[in-house]
């Protein structure tokens, strides 16, 4: 598994001021966690206090759009550091109740059918969570508390360090935006609008800090969510 372009530029960022395990420690364990789950898509890191998400993918699949979009509506990774509790959740099953609708939606899209979210204690206090991506509605049947304890044990060490902000990363985020996407971006914050009642403002809001929390320009996400409405857009 590799790390998206943003996750690697964090990670660059991180070891020029002396956090050089990470990205081995990440490496190591993201391969292993592959070889271990075949239909494992991608795997993303939310560090609550640091604001700041690395993920890795095994596919063309855009994990991280996938991620903004939780942030955006809610989703398992959000619930699982809420709760302090593993969150399976399985695509179809989603979409059948309208649970997390938009979430559920924009994975069906990107042919995500399962996800598997953990939250990261340390010091018996939720830090952040782990998010895992499945190509399978099965994918994680029988590896959950195998996977748990390869991410529990590890993680909270190893992010000890990481401290990019999340005003840096909105501010990372805003000239892609405005080179790319504008139509996707009006467009998604209509969709907001439209299934959460929001003010346009308040939606266009919503959408920027969606994306900045995970690591991804504005266009990514709301190309996500009008893709989660209408596959052919």
């Amino acid at each position: 598994m590799e790390p998206i372009p943003e996750t690697n530029e964090a990670l660059l960022e991180l070891e020029r001021y002396g956090d050089t395990d990470l990205r081995g420690d990440l490496n190591r364990l993201t391969s292993t966690a592959k070889e271990r789950v075949p239909g494992l898509m991608g795997v993303s890191l939310a560090l609550v206090t640091e604001d700041l998400v690395l993920t890795y993918v095994a596919s063309g699949v855009d994990i991280a759009a996938l991620d903004a979009v939780q942030y955006a509506d809610d989703g398992p990774c959000l619930e699982a550091i809420r709760q302090g509790e593993t969150v399976r959740s399985d695509t179809d099953s989603l979409l059948d109740e309208g649970k997390w609708q938009l979430f559920a939606q924009a994975n069906a899209a990107a042919g995500i059918r399962s996800t598997l979210s953990m939250p990261i204690r340390r010091n018996d206090v939720v830090t952040g969570g782990v998010n895992l991506y499945g190509d399978a509605s099965d994918t994680f049947d029988g590896h959950v508390e195998q996977l748990a304890s390869m991410f529990g044990a590890w993680a909270p060490g190893a992010v000890a360090n990481a401290d990019l902000s999340f005003a840096t990363r909105l501010e990372a985020v805003k000239s892609p935006e405005r080179l790319r996407g504008q139509v996707y971006r009006d467009q998604a914050i209509g969709l907001l609008v439209a299934a959460r009642g929001l003010e346009p403002d308040a939606a266009e809001e919503r959408l920027r800090n969606a994306a900045a929390r995970a690591g991804v320009a504005v266009f990514v996400l709301a190309r996500a969510l009008v893709e989660a409405f209408d596959p052919d857009a």
